[in-house]
């Protein structure tokens, strides 16, 4: 199976790159409507299983271990 895992900054952690990105596209290209732009990254993987449960297992697993610091980061995942 593809799976998308999604990580991003918690609500209320300062996220900086995504502070000049919107900085940028309200000062330099005009988008004044905008505003809490946040900045994140995906992974995309392939798992060899189909059981939904054994999946999630696999990528709770993963994001504990390695991909993700839970003190200030959140993830979801898809199946794609």
């Amino acid at each position: 199976m593809k799976v998308r895992i999604n990580i991003s900054l918690k609500k209320g952690v300062l996220d900086t790159q995504g502070k000049a990105i919107e900085n940028l596209l309200i000062k330099d290209f005009g988008f004044s409507n905008l505003a809490n732009v946040r900045q994140g990254k995906f992974i995309d993987l392939e798992i060899s299983e189909s059981d939904p449960l054994k999946i999630q297992q696999i990528i709770d697993e993963i994001c504990d271990k390695f991909l993700v610091n839970k003190v200030i980061e959140d993830y979801n995942y898809t199946i794609i």
